[in-house]
């Protein structure tokens, strides 16, 4: 293929199958007025999928710091374009969650996405993952009831970027957008700051917990993670990403903590799972944690996968008394959660306890009822 930059205005013929829809038809109705770029005469694109075998990786519990510390040193690597779709929606996953720590005071449904693919055409499989990167953006943003508010195209290295920012309120909204402000999960005058509410870090108070909240209802898979990339395996399967209503829900209680005060330090789950997370958290006051009741509510899944699975999600930080309180906002929502222990204040670093009790098994139930990729 010759190498171009992409055209959101490009026909596609994939595998041989003419594509229905341009990139721009795909996210046109996820996107706010003026937000797609100026319509320019499209080309076509005729490409083929490059499919990866779903064999299952060979990592062992055993080796679970060796596999922190190879990830932690892993350059930035390449888009694993075999898994366009499912990394896509993780990353517009991230860039909501990053979002939640922020400062101001807003909802779910105040906010708005910019997008920015950077792409080139330049090998076979590129356009076909450029096609699968737009359409799960688009088929995940509309789940969520949100929209685009700037899409950016250029050349390079392929990869895709979001960022959340709040609806502007500059221009009267039309109908569509009319209705859309009167749904749930929005607030008269929102607005969101660019400094953090609470700490990236763990605070040492050795009785506060270590909660971890995933928002999705998806198995936990290694295709596509940064562990596959530090161990150089290009196989597997990636996390299936989608379960909209669940992240919305989450999203609302970990967002009502934040501006409440409750969480005293929180952190983003996804790029390297949940042990980048923990590590990232633990550069003064460490952690010792299990992870045996996810384990357990999965049905027996590895610790490895539980810890590298790229599944979005949260770690926070609350102190002992307000346990309880937090227990029931989350159980009010269903939403599945997990206590993973408790800091180590001035031991930085994260300890992971392989055996000996788990600390309880919450909402066992619920997660064993939940619906996987298998």
């Amino acid at each position: 293929m010759a190498e171009k930059a992409p055209n959101l205005y490009d026909s596609f013929i994939i595998d041989g199958i003419q594509q229905p829809l341009t990139p721009a038809g795909l996210l046109q109705e996820c996107t706010l007025p003026g937000a797609l770029p100026e319509q320019t005469a499209g080309g076509t694109v005729a490409d083929e999928t490059v499919d990866i075998a779903p064999t299952p990786f060979d990592f062992k519990d055993g080796e679970i710091d060796a596999y922190a510390e190879a990830v932690a040193a892993l350059p930035r690597p390449p888009f694993p374009l075999p898994f366009a779709g499912p990394v896509t929606k993780a990353r517009v996953a991230k860039a909501l969650l990053d979002a939640v720590w922020m400062g101001g005071h807003f909802r779910l449904g105040d906010l708005t996405l910019k997008a920015d693919w950077r792409w080139n055409f330049g090998a076979i499989g590129n356009g076909a993952a450029f096609y699968a990167s737009v359409e799960a953006a688009a088929e995940y943003i509309d789940a969520l009831g949100l929209r685009l508010s700037e899409i950016r195209t250029s050349g390079g290295p392929c990869s895709v970027s979001f960022k959340a920012t709040t609806t502007a309120e500059e221009e009267a909204p039309d109908e569509e957008e009319s209705l859309i402000r009167e749904l749930p999960f929005r607030t008269a005058n929102p607005r969101i700051s660019r400094r953090r509410r609470c700490p990236a870090t763990i605070q040492g108070e050795a009785s506060d917990w270590l909660i971890y909240i995933p928002l999705d209802t998806c198995d936990y898979r290694l295709g596509g993670s940064l562990l596959a990339a530090a161990t150089g395996a290009r196989r597997g399967t990636a996390p299936d990403i989608g379960d909209a209503d669940y992240f919305i829900d989450g999203y609302e209680v970990i967002r009502e903590l934040v501006e409440d005060g409750i969480v005293k330090a929180g952190a983003t789950v996804l790029e390297g799972g949940l042990m980048a997370a923990l590590r990232g958290m633990a550069a003064t006051h460490g952690a010792e944690i299990t992870v045996n009741d996810i384990c357990r509510a999965c049905g027996g899944e590895l610790q490895v996968r539980v810890l590298f699975g790229e599944v979005p999600g949260v770690v926070i930080q609350i102190a002992d008394i307000d346990y309880d309180y937090v227990d029931a906002e989350l159980l009010l929502q269903d939403i599945a959660y997990y206590p993973l222990g408790h800091p180590v204040p001035l031991t930085p670093g994260v300890s992971v306890l392989s055996g000996g009790n788990s600390i309880t098994g919450i909402l066992e139930s619920l997660m064993n009822s939940l619906e996987g990729e298998d």
